[in-house]
């Protein structure tokens, strides 16, 4: 059955793209590209001194209009898309999406094999015909979201054994999305110095690029819309799959940072720390890679399912990595595939009454906690597992 797959792997793949294009284009409401309008229309408002933040995008999203939350320099990178029509924007960012994804599928295999063999290639078009369907592909397919990009550029990070391109592929990940910059863990861990002083330069350099060409508009950035969560979006909604998240919906209102969130993301980084030593720390690059991501997934005050996609390096780790021969790490691969295809917190959002609503019934409340339960159980699984196969 394997090997028929195997070789049915090219057919396989250009089925998903049909049909996710068709999802996209045919069905009611199948993509409304809302975050790619963002980026689009922020981006465009730099023709407009000093009304970068000022843009909202409302057309598709009354109940929430959206806000450009980017750093200034993800406006600068986005401006020359904004002069193309939308539509053929849309088209090549979903293809591109697919041909990243792809990307991420080949180099987690390289980095858990360090070769690129045609029946690599074979199984890399499988993973990426799946994962097409899994919910933080779905929801960046939807939206248009440039999550795929950014752990595609961070792998290769991790993967490039030369500083400097390490170095420049975070900072300028983190300059467009704040979000890759817990990445430096990896490389702190590592002792990769040199790749972490010239991240460190980049990220600062595209800050500086930004005060030149946005003006104040930058300051205003880093200075007052920092680490305003309720600026980005409803902080207890179902899709969002973070500490803050998940202990809002158990308390009713917003927990901020306060002693449970920090009392889980201190357990979090405990289990990550076992974990990482029981990998053997970078030695095992996916599989580090991977747990510093998890936990930033669970630190961040948000992190909507479209961050998950280091769920696609995750299960090729377990499914596929040194682990692969216990039924622990089988079985939590195949349970996460599961999970990211049926994606619970897009079917818990049909039970809220609405985004902003945080108060719900106590089984709704602790169901929103299924992939930080499933993260906890992960890292704990590999810092048991990982420590008695070395």
């Amino acid at each position: 059955m394997a090997a028929q797959l195997s070789v049915a792997a090219p057919a396989l793949l250009i089925v998903s793209i049909g049909l996710r294009l068709a999802w996209s284009y045919l069905v009611p409401n199948g993509a409304n590209f809302v975050d790619l309008h963002v980026y689009l229309g922020g981006a465009a408002a730099l023709d407009r001194p000093g009304t970068l933040y000022d843009y909202v995008y409302a057309d598709q999203t009354p109940d929430f209009p959206l806000p450009f939350t980017y750093p200034p320099f993800a406006a600068m990178v986005f401006y020359p898309l904004q002069l193309l029509p939308f539509g053929v924007v849309a088209l090549a960012w979903q293809l591109g999406t697919v041909a990243a994804l792809y990307g991420v599928v080949r180099l987690s295999q390289r980095l858990l094999s360090g070769t690129g063999s045609s029946g690599d290639r074979r199984i890399a078009m499988l993973w990426t015909a799946i994962a097409i369907w899994s919910e933080p592909l779905r929801s960046t397919f939807d939206y248009g979201q440039i999550n795929v990009i950014l752990v595609l550029g961070v792998l290769y990070a991790v993967y490039s054994s030369r500083w400097w391109i390490s170095g420049l592929l975070v900072g300028l990940a983190a300059g467009v999305k704040l979000t890759p910059a817990v990445s430096g863990l990896y490389f702190l861990g590592a002792r990769r110095w040199f790749t972490v002083a010239f991240a460190a330069v980049v990220f600062f350099l595209t800050v500086g690029a930004s005060a030149l060409v946005v003006g104040d508009q930058t300051r205003y950035y880093f200075t007052r819309l920092l680490g305003d969560a309720s600026r980005v979006g409803p902080i207890a909604t179902s899709f969002n799959q973070s500490w803050r998240g998940g202990i809002s919906r158990i308390l009713g209102f917003d927990a901020g940072y306060g002693p449970i969130v920090v009392a889980g993301i201190v357990a979090t980084a405990v289990l990550a720390i076992l974990a990482w030593r029981a990998v053997g720390g970078a030695r095992d690059r996916l599989a580090a890679i991977v747990i510093v991501q998890l936990f930033g997934l669970l630190l961040s005050p948000i992190s909507w399912t479209h961050h998950w996609v280091w769920l696609v390096p995750l299960m090729i780790w377990l499914l596929h990595g040194p682990l692969n021969d216990r039924l622990g790490a089988r079985v939590l691969g195949w349970g996460w595939l599961v999970l990211s295809l049926v994606g619970p917190p897009w079917l818990l959002s049909f039970f809220q009454p609405d985004i902003w609503a945080i108060s719900r019934p106590w089984y709704l409340a602790w169901a929103g906690l299924v992939y930080i339960v499933a993260t906890l159980v992960t890292l704990g699984l590999i810092a048991v597992t990982g420590r008695r196969s070395g």
